[in-house]
């Protein structure tokens, strides 16, 4: 295998709508010079207005998939999103600690933008219990994180609680994503390593068009993470895409529109698309 190439594996749902999910995870490690690969839980028929009809796969299906890129193209870094049950949480930590993915990237997605629920709320224990635990970064929002945690979250002590809470549970970081959270003028995200947390701050940008951030935020953390780049840095430089990604939106669909994937590199370039 060509050794300067370097691969990276999101786990994840279907958008046909483009904005979220594998499709944003693919375009997000493109822009970030990685080669992308996918294993899909679950079909969505979803836009900018809802999502109106999940159709997951079965469980052989998701774990054939995993089997063929672990045998043949292993991936420096592993992203998770959609993951819809506790049956196929538990597919992925088996495959997981069978290749070796130690890289790997939790986005627990619980809830579309819109509000439709993409994990059974039963799963959730599943993803604590054998998912956290392998994880080397989990990036929850707020809600997601008082899910989690098991507590409710006010305030920025709050967080840092939650944030706790998942680094005993077994993530060796945590990226708590501050969008939610509508007090501050800025938003403000905090990274834990288990020691001291690192705030990294952002201008609110007021628009609707904030579809997939979540699925672009952990997939720019995984690519980077694939090129060698230690958590912190990951983790910053993810934070200026998702932030250029928002800030330039396409302004398209009639609802949560999706964000500029290109946005990043183009102003790496100057402007140039």
């Amino acid at each position: 295998m060509n050794e300067t190439i370097r691969l990276a594996l999101t786990i994840a749902g279907s958008d046909s709508g483009g904005g979220a999910g594998i499709q944003a995870d693919l375009k997000t490690f493109q822009e970030l010079g990685v080669y992308g690969m996918s294993a899909l839980t679950a079909v969505t028929a979803q836009n900018t207005l809802g999502v109106h009809g999940v159709y997951p796969l079965t469980e052989e299906a998701v774990a054939r998939q995993l089997d063929a890129i672990g045998d043949d193209l292993q991936p420096h870094a592993v992203k998770t999103g959609m993951l819809f049950d506790a049956a196929i949480i538990s597919i992925v930590a088996d495959k997981a600690a069978e290749y070796g993915w130690d890289k790997l990237v939790i986005d627990p997605v619980m809830v579309a933008k819109g509000g439709s629920a993409l994990l059974k709320r039963e799963a959730v224990a599943a993803l604590i219990k054998r998912l956290i635990p392998l994880a080397l970064v989990t990036t929850p929002n707020v809600p997601e994180a008082e899910l989690l945690a098991g507590m409710a979250i006010r305030s920025l002590a709050d967080r840092e609680e939650a944030a706790k809470r998942l680094v005993q549970m077994g993530s060796r970081y945590v990226v708590m994503k501050g969008g939610h959270d509508y007090a501050t003028e800025q938003v403000v995200d905090l990274l834990y390593d288990g020691r001291q947390f690192m705030y990294m701050e952002s201008k609110r940008i007021e628009t609707r068009h904030t579809h997939g951030t979540g699925c672009t935020y952990s997939a720019a953390v995984t690519a980077l993470l694939a090129q060698g780049k230690p958590v912190e840095e990951a983790v910053q430089t993810a934070k200026a895409f998702i932030q250029a990604a928002i800030e330039e939106n396409l302004g398209i669909g009639g609802g949560h529109g999706p964000t500029n994937h290109f946005a990043y590199r183009r102003r790496l370039q100057g402007g140039e698309a």
